[in-house]
């Protein structure tokens, strides 16, 4: 991963093992810290996995971004699934619109530094994620 931005498809369930590669190295790449590494990672694996579950697959795309002095990275998940009818709704913790504890959108949300959803009824979802140096 020595590129500054990249895109990797999420179709199947291995991929979300690729997303998770993919991110931690651009996060080492970055040179952030391990727990940070681990909560980019942590929330990139929900994500992906969302894509796949709930969005009929999708894409991670990465991109290294500076401000001033500090370099972080972005991951987009975005998929064309059938969209978030409630938001607000799904960024509760406990909400679950499948079998999962309801952590997913929430605690991605909690792990990062800058976090954006943009989703609508049968127009699929994108989540934009930022974890800074």
């Amino acid at each position: 991963m020595s590129a500054s931005s990249g895109s990797l498809p999420i179709r199947i369930e291995q991929d979300v093992v690729l997303a998770r590669q993919a991110a931690r190295q651009i996060c080492v790449a970055c040179k952030l810290r391990l727990i940070d590494q681990t909560k980019l990672v942590t929330a990139a694996s929900e994500l992906a996995r969302n894509a796949v579950i709930y969005g009929g697959g999708g894409t991670m795309d990465w991109e290294v971004v500076e401000k001033g002095l500090r370099k972080g990275v972005r991951l987009v998940f975005a998929d064309n699934g059938p969209g978030i009818p409630d938001v607000a709704q799904a960024l509760t913790d406990g909400w679950s619109s499948g079998s999962g504890m309801g952590l997913g959108l929430s605690g991605s949300r909690r792990l990062v530094d800058e976090f954006e959803l943009e989703s609508a009824p049968g127009q699929g979802t994108r989540i934009t994620i930022t974890k800074w140096s």
